[in-house]
């Protein structure tokens, strides 16, 4: 936090045979697994394009694994006003956590690396890394979308965090 390029609107892809953008997505998949995190944008690493790449985990998930997946150009859109309060870290955010209320279903549409159009739909524990992950496309980082900062901690304390003892009700959502 703090580097002009993550509060930056990142710049789309349009060469997708490219060797720096096959080296960008080596790079970035490189850096998100050592972190060792689910997701990654483009702008964490300093380079202003449109490129995320995430995973989930079977553990992390709703028990489905999701492998590796790069998108580039991606463009997200909630599929009902449903939101969900849910932990996120970020690598740009190091050692903190925070609950963030994100859309429980979104609709995606991007590119994979080769330059074949892909599109689908995302819930749960998908849509919450795809939607940060986006969000650090446009300049936007989690703690931006949380709408009270009490419900920020470091992580060595949020598996002992009771939100309850920081809101009236759970409509505080």
């Amino acid at each position: 936090m703090g580097q002009p390029v993550l509060r930056r609107t990142a710049r789309p892809v349009s060469d997708f045979g490219d060797q720096e953008l096959r080296r960008l997505v080596a790079d970035m998949s490189e850096t998100m697994r050592a972190a060792p995190g689910v997701g990654l944008a483009a702008p964490q690493i300093f380079a202003e394009q449109r490129v995320i790449v995430f995973r989930v985990p079977s553990d992390r998930g709703d028990g489905d694994e999701i492998p590796e997946t790069v998108l580039i150009n991606p463009e997200i859109e909630p599929l009902d006003d449903h939101l969900s309060l849910g932990w996120e870290g970020c690598l740009s955010l190091p050692r903190l956590r925070g609950l963030v209320p994100r859309f429980r279903r979104i609709a995606f549409r991007g590119i994979r690396p080769d330059g074949t159009p892909v599109e689908g739909e995302a819930s749960g524990f998908q849509a919450r890394v795809m939607q940060h992950e986006v969000d650090h496309l446009d300049g936007i980082l989690y703690i931006d979308r949380m709408h009270d900062t009490r419900l920020l901690c470091f992580d060595s304390e949020s598996a002992d965090f009771r939100y309850q003892d920081y809101c009236d009700s759970d409509d505080d959502v």
